[in-house]
């Protein structure tokens, strides 16, 4: 695999880090700005919402220009994000920066899976995305727990200095490693790359990645509660485990990205029937402490098995215009994070038990089953089956050195 991938993983160390990171300092930034815990969650919030405005609105902006320029200066922009959090004087200004640090997230990752993908050889375009998604999954083993003792023993704004010098090193990696050739955007422009959006198939893949994730965090939204009151860890240990889901996610990603390369649309059905299964079996997991643990890392592993090929579809849908769809691809995992953690914040209010989000995860995980099923229903309407195999491409079929093999 080219060494461009290393400098895209590093980025996503640091956006890895950077987003999850302020769970766990939450409490310390509420006493350092002396605001309540509630108004601190604010700033996850925050975040989010960069993600979700800046992936297809940056991604379009930036259409026409290099791609190996753009992620500098999506990174560019995520340094100025995190300096601005570490200085930031009061409450206020600590919401704006966490803003505008959200905003390069899914963006980066759009154009990077586009270079990823565009640096691989055909049969190796899932496990190159997965490469380039290895940054964030061992931010959740590393670097969250890391920045976050870091915080909690230095003071919080010394974390998001710490994040911002992982951004420079993913700078001068991308300047160094990222070829200057072989990385420019296809000339469709803003009104090309919106165009691609209006195709149905499209839509369908970020259905499923909404309903996918979604699932996810219904569940892990509430995991503390969970392995505390449930399986009968106490405070102290839950930060080791949550290290596990980060082991999981790493483990389910590459295992994705390798079968993804396989059968695109196969991976994507086995890990929501996986995702729906681990699940269902949260409420039996998680009533002794030996298999709570197990039920963490087979969460992040079924999760992040979908990872790639959910990904791949979006870009494959919307072939004119792959770095908006990817883009676009983020902001529907972070609007996942949020609507996954009410739905199952529902089954709590409801009085349904500690592990009821998990339940309420696997109805989600079944509604993405299904929103994929009609996905591939489209795509054998709209595409002529040649005998003896099925075909994955719908609407714009994408140049032979694009296609993902089914």
């Amino acid at each position: 695999m080219p060494l461009a991938l290393l400098a895209l993983a590093v980025g996503a160390f640091g956006i890895g880090t950077t987003e999850f990171v302020m769970m766990g300092l939450l409490p310390d930034v509420a006493d350092d700005l002396h605001i309540s815990l509630p108004d601190a969650g604010h700033l996850v919030s925050a975040y989010a919402l960069g993600v979700v405005i800046g992936a297809p609105l940056l991604a379009a902006v930036t259409a026409r220009m290099p791609r190996r320029r753009v992620l500098i200066g999506l990174m560019a922009l995520f340094i100025a994000g995190n300096t601005l959090s570490a200085f930031a004087p009061d409450y206020d200004w600590l919401l704006a920066a966490r803003f505008l640090s959200g905003l390069p997230h899914g963006a980066f990752f759009g154009v990077g899976a586009v270079v990823a993908t565009n640096m691989a050889s055909p049969e190796r375009k899932a496990r190159a995305v997965s490469l380039m998604f290895l940054g964030l999954t061992v931010a959740n083993i590393a670097g969250v727990p890391v920045a976050t003792l870091m915080g909690q023993s230095l003071g919080w704004r010394s974390t998001f200095l710490g994040v911002s010098v992982i951004g420079v090193l993913a700078v001068v990696a991308l300047a160094l490693l990222v070829p200057r050739g072989g990385t420019h955007a296809p000339g469709a422009g803003l009104r090309g790359e919106l165009a691609a959006l209006k195709s149905l198939p499209v839509w369908l893949a970020l259905g499923t990645t909404v309903a996918g994730f979604g699932a996810l965090f219904a569940a892990y939204s509430y995991i503390t509660p969970m392995l505390t009151d449930s399986a009968g860890y106490a405070d102290s240990s839950v930060t080791l485990l949550l290290a596990l889901f980060g082991v999981g996610a790493t483990a389910g990603n590459l295992l994705g990205g390798r079968l993804a390369d396989r059968s695109m649309r196969a991976t994507l059905f086995g890990g929501l029937i996986s995702l729906a299964a681990v699940l269902a079996l949260f409420p039996v997991l998680m009533r002794t402490a030996w298999s709570a643990p197990v039920a963490v890392v087979l969460l992040g592993t079924a999760a992040f098995v979908t990872s790639s090929p959910l990904l791949l579809m979006v870009m494959e849908k919307a072939s004119s215009a792959p770095s908006l769809a990817s883009s676009a691809n983020q902001a529907a995992f972070n609007l996942a994070n949020a609507g996954g953690a009410w739905i199952g914040g529902l089954a709590l209010a409801a009085g349904f038990g500690v592990t009821s989000p998990a339940l309420a995860g696997a109805l989600l995980a079944v509604l993405g089953l299904g929103v994929a099923g009609v996905a591939y229903g489209v795509d054998r309407r709209r595409v002529p089956q040649p005998a003896g195999r099925e075909r994955l491409v719908a609407g714009n079929v994408p140049r032979q050195s694009e296609t993902v093999r089914s």
